[in-house]
């Protein structure tokens, strides 16, 4: 009888992921590739933090490293550690170890939900660390077979007729591997359906794609089956907000939005993010940025144009 095949080393896979993100990534930037759930990143100095919405992910650095902090806790990551996230939060992100012979290179793999659920299911036997799960972001240990299973993702963008293909088998094991890790006991907390962590999930899903419509507390924590006590409770320990700050702030990060990438005033921008007055959007928009609509936006219009080359 054979025994299984020994997974290629960590730094083996690491420089065939260093490899593939440096030919897909021609410059500084974010780059979305053919498999729907890969983001490859490319950044060539530093980066002081910069506000962002991070998705329920994987986000692995391959070469410099990074670091995302979340409600007041920092999260340091490099090739041998990754960050996962299991619910959708608001975070700020900044790159620590980068230049232009050595960028910091990685990717942001998507995490599916229902896959891990439907994995938890199967009863795979689950790494317990035996402490509670007190948030919804975490760092893992990059184990040489995740490494492997991320490293065999980056190779099938050399070959994207096979993509349809293998793509769902990887996306597959990826899930499988990251259950057998460290951070198995977050994933599971938020992907076991019936758990108070996957239903502050729905909730969030609701506030997102509800985010302009007003907000009664009672009546979303019902939507889930929680009690108010309990579902604000959990709300804030896995977010480290609140549900109305929460729908606060993808409000004005999207109005931020509107105004920059579509040119809307900063009075339609609130009116369509679901503010009814124009002084108050004003008046929050300046407590979450630092500077006035207006002001922030042409400062933001300047930054850019300032990088461009001539």
């Amino acid at each position: 009888m054979n025994a299984p095949a020994a997974a290629p080393s960590a730094a083996a896979s690491l420089q065939s992921l260093v490899e593939v993100i440096a030919s897909q990534t021609p410059g500084p930037g974010d780059y979305r590739t053919p498999i729907a759930d890969l983001v490859l990143y490319r950044r060539d100095v530093p980066c002081p933090p910069a506000t962002c919405m991070v998705e329920p992910s994987v986000v692995l650095v391959v070469q410099g490293a990074k670091q995302m902090v979340i409600g007041g806790d920092a999260y340091p990551y490099d090739p041998q550690r990754f960050l996962v996230t299991s619910l959708s939060l608001p975070a700020h992100s900044s790159v620590t170890a980068a230049s232009t012979g050595a960028p910091c290179l990685g990717l942001v793999f998507k995490l599916d939900l229902r896959t891990l659920a439907e994995l938890i299911a199967q009863d795979v036997r689950l790494p317990s660390t035996g402490q509670p799960v007190e948030g919804s972001a975490g760092i893992g240990t990059a184990s040489p077979r995740l490494l492997a299973s991320f490293a065999r993702l980056g190779e099938l963008l050399h070959e994207p007729e096979a993509i349809p293909v293998l793509w769902p088998m990887l996306q597959r094991e990826i899930h499988y591997r990251l259950l057998m890790s460290d951070q198995a006991p977050l994933l599971r907390h938020i992907a076991s359906v019936g758990s108070k962590g996957h239903r502050i999930a729905k909730a969030i899903d609701w506030i997102k794609l509800n985010y302009a419509s007003p907000l009664r507390v009672e009546d979303l924590a019902s939507q889930v089956q929680m009690g108010i006590s309990t579902f604000h409770q959990h709300f804030r320990q896995l977010t480290a907000m609140s549900p109305l700050q929460y729908q606060k702030w993808i409000r004005l990060n999207e109005a931020k939005r509107m105004m920059l990438n579509d040119n809307l005033d900063a009075a339609t921008a609130g009116f369509k993010v679901g503010y009814e007055s124009p002084s108050q959007f004003s008046r929050e928009y300046g407590r979450q940025f630092g500077r006035p609509p207006k002001r922030d936006i042409a400062d933001l219009r300047r930054a850019v144009s300032d990088t461009r080359p001539a």
